[in-house]
């Protein structure tokens, strides 16, 4: 026969099956109930005791106008002017939108750095709005602490109390009334009532300010921002809060300075352009009168007529030159302008004026190119340090745009004085066949051509300073509004479902969990399963018949004689027995006409005694001879079923009582065995068991009984059970479940395949049968003379 000896199949003994963890946890249903309870009760409590958390949102769509032109059809004819070409990253605008400066003042206009609260049934709920009867002003108090109080409103009499200071508790109590100012130990304060205030209703609030930067950090963990969709440039707001108001206010007024700050910034441009326009009109019109005063004085002072008359043939044409070379010298004007602020290094990052006045579109294609990455990067600047690698690399593409735009200007300057040059020749040669003319009539032509620059010079800046300010007041939002800040009534935190499920979940899972590591930590013999792997024959199982009460007492407390089986009872008990008795029959050598049983145990405490009176009482009901001795000499067990008489086995062995049947009693009257006491405790046991008298006395009796049950100690403990075992036909090895460790069962196992005790069979004890394989409590002590053994 192949004895199975490797650890897998010990593992899987120790392994729970789903089924037998099943029957665990159903066996402790009370252990789920209050779990349940308990995990319930938290959860409802929770629910209870937190504020529940409403989600408002808000969607609205990023404009993108990449082609330069206006929301409005009437502002395309500005688009030479250069202000309205935007191109909105949606990504860039997010980011704004989550800016902590941004948050900051919403913060600040809302005053949400502020909270106002009042009792509630379970907790105290938040007072905000139309809600809020009152407004508190902290006249001197910095923003950057934190401090709280309690107010009394009663008969528009205030009370503050409770102060607290950065997490300091200040006693004493201040009173006041409406719109007084109140000292306190914070600071001067003033109450304001707000519309829905009632003066003869007594309110209590609890106030409090928390720094600046606090309120900011914690809105803004509340405020998500996304994009419906890669491709979309519509963006979703998303903010949580405890009051449906404040959520839809801080959405709304987050909107509101978005806007305000993004035509704020598309506006500096045309600031800019603004201010060198009006400069340069200031100057113009000094130079203009200078002219008009020249030109008047030369008349009056030499009584010149009107030279044009004179010389009116040969004006026509040189009117068309002039007209040509004013345009060209205000070209060359503007360029040269232009050149020497791009060359400037205290305008090196400043603006240039988008109406440059030069007919060429490439370059003012590169000015406002170069103004658009110059506002980046003095907007970079602001938010970092000129130390950026990012701020380097601007400004040597800054430095390349510059030298592009000095080198297209240089070549339009060269283009212009060639025009120039050619109209000035082709006026010369107008101007000098007008040989009748005076000298007079020269300069006052070249003086009236300097008005007249002039005056186009003027002119053309006013119309452009026009231009600008229009610009300014067409400048739209680059949002629109699709969803109105809104949501539901129902809160999105706590959610009461998902608490309820998990606490249900974690009420059953906690003594699953728990009886599952108890089971698993548990080695000792649970039940029939554990057994399975075993070769030794299987005799039978006896389930317990009796729990034993714990006695809180030092003192020793003696052993129940518990009789199990009784005739025509049909407990469970006395069917086990029946069962026992029948496979031993059946095990039993035919041709034998009287069998002797010896019964043993690994450790103490394992029902030896028990199942040896009540098996010998059951074959006894039977009909059968039986007679149990108790060779257990050291705790006598078997001989307090018959009260523990003086004299027997060991007297006998030892020589003071002759006859081996002076020493046979009878439990009781009904009784159907007899037992032979131990008698005397030896002081030398294991010297006794090899006396010659035992053999004898075991040949003897033979004769008279048709079983003889032998009540022997734990193997291993002491040699007495492999002396006896010499005397014996069958070996009863019982193994009490709840009490032997599995990590014993291979040592039984090595018990029978060596053949130490005779014909070895096994007992399994102490089976629950209201739990299956499993829910046994153990730790009992067994104790011999000299030893004493701690389960």
């Amino acid at each position: 026969m192949t004895i199975p000896k490797n650890a897998s199949a010990q593992n899987q003994q120790d392994f729970i099956r789903i089924q037998d963890l099943f029957y665990l946890c159903l066996n402790k249903w009370h252990w789920f109930v209050l779990s349940l309870a308990v995990c319930l009760g938290a959860a409802v409590w929770y629910l209870l005791t937190t504020p529940p958390v409403y989600t408002r949102s808000a969607s609205i769509l990023i404009k993108d106008d990449s082609k330069g032109k206006s929301t409005s059809g009437a502002m395309e004819d500005f688009a030479d002017f250069g202000m309205f070409a935007t191109s909105t990253n949606v990504n860039n605008e997010m980011g704004t939108l989550q800016s902590p400066d941004l948050m900051r003042e919403v913060v600040s206009r809302l005053n949400l750095n502020m909270d106002y609260h009042t009792d509630g049934r379970f907790h105290r709920q938040t007072v905000y709005g139309e809600q809020l009867p009152v407004k508190t002003i902290l006249v001197d108090f910095p923003a950057n602490q934190a401090t709280a109080f309690t107010m009394q409103l009663k008969d528009g009499n205030v009370t503050l109390f409770d102060f607290k200071k950065d997490e300091k508790s200040i006693d004493g109590s201040f009173t006041g009334t409406l719109n007084d100012t109140i000292s306190s130990p914070v600071g001067k304060i003033v109450i304001q009532p707000d519309s829905s205030y009632e003066k003869e209703e007594e309110t209590l609030l609890y106030v409090s300010h928390v720094p600046i930067q606090s309120a900011v950090a914690a809105y803004s963990m509340n405020l998500s921002v996304s994009q419906n969709d890669e491709k979309s440039n519509i963006i979703t707001l998303t903010f949580k809060d405890v009051s449906t108001q404040r959520a839809e206010d801080v959405l709304n007024t987050l909107i509101a300075v978005y806007n305000e700050n993004w035509v704020k910034d598309k506006n500096q441009i045309a600031v800019s352009t603004s201010m060198f326009i009006n400069d340069r009109l200031g100057v113009i019109e000094g130079e203009l009168g200078n002219v008009d005063n020249d030109i008047s004085s030369y008349k009056s002072e030499h009584l010149l007529p009107d030279v044009q008359v004179a010389a009116s043939m040969y004006m026509a044409q040189a009117n068309e030159a002039n007209a040509s070379i004013k345009e060209l010298n205000n070209q060359a004007y503007m360029a040269r302008y232009i050149r020497n602020y791009l060359t400037d290094e205290t305008n090196r990052f400043r603006l240039l004026p988008a109406s440059s006045g030069i007919e060429n579109s490439n370059i003012s294609t590169q000015i406002s190119e170069y103004n658009n990455q110059l506002m980046e990067r003095n907007s970079l600047v602001s938010h970092s340090s000129v130390k950026n690698p990012l701020v380097k690399e601007m400004d040597a593409s800054l430095q390349a745009l510059r030298s592009a735009l000095v080198t297209s200007i240089d070549n339009q300057l060269v283009a212009l004085n060639a025009q120039i040059k050619s109209q000035q020749n082709y006026s010369g040669q107008v101007t000098s066949q007008i040989a009748s003319n005076p000298n007079q009539a020269k300069y006052l032509l070249s003086v009236e051509r300097q008005q007249k620059v002039k005056e186009s010079l003027y002119l053309y800046l006013l119309q452009k300073r026009e231009e600008n300010e229009l610009s300014q007041a067409f400048t739209a939002y680059n949002t629109r509004i699709i969803t109105m800040p809104g949501g539901s009534m129902i809160p999105t935190a706590p959610v009461k479902k998902n608490i309820l499920l998990m606490a249900f979940a974690l009420g059953l899972l906690i003594p699953v969990v728990v009886i599952f590591m108890m089971e698993n930590m548990n080695t000792v013999v649970r039940g029939r399963k554990d057994l399975e792997h075993l070769t030794i024959p299987f005799v039978g199982e006896i389930p317990l018949s009796f729990r034993k009460k714990k006695k809180f007492s030092r003192q020793p407390q003696e052993k129940e004689c518990v009789v199990a089986v009784k005739e025509k009872s049909r407990n469970v008990i006395n069917e086990a027995f029946r069962v026992v008795r029948t496979n031993l029959e059946f095990m039993q050598d035919k041709e034998s006409e009287s069998y002797v049983i010896m019964l043993t145990s690994a450790n103490p405490d394992s029902g030896k005694t028990f199942i040896s009176f009540n098996l010998a009482a059951s074959l006894g009901i039977k009909g059968k001879r039986v007679l149990a001795i108790d060779l257990d000499l050291r705790k006598g067990s078997l001989s307090q079923y018959a009260g523990s008489p003086k004299k027997g086995i060991s007297d006998y062995l030892a020589g003071d009582v002759k006859d081996i049947k002076e020493i046979i009693v009878q439990p009781s009257e009904d009784a159907r065995l007899e037992i032979i006491p131990v008698g005397t405790i030896p002081p030398n046991p294991t010297e006794l068991l090899f006396s010659e008298r035992l053999n004898q006395s075991i040949a003897k009796l033979r004769k008279e009984y048709d079983y003889i049950f032998i009540d022997c100690p734990p193997v291993e403990i002491v040699a007495d059970a492999t002396i006896i075992s010499q005397l014996v036909d069958m070996t009863l090895f019982i193994i009490r479940a709840g009490r032997l460790d599995r990590s014993i069962l291979p040592e039984i196992e090595r018990f029978y395949t060596d053949k130490k005790y005779k014909n070895m069979s096994l007992i399994l004890n102490g089976t629950d049968g209201g739990s299956g394989r499993y829910g046994y409590k153990y730790g009992y002590k067994y104790g011999y003379t000299g030893y004493t053994k701690e389960e």
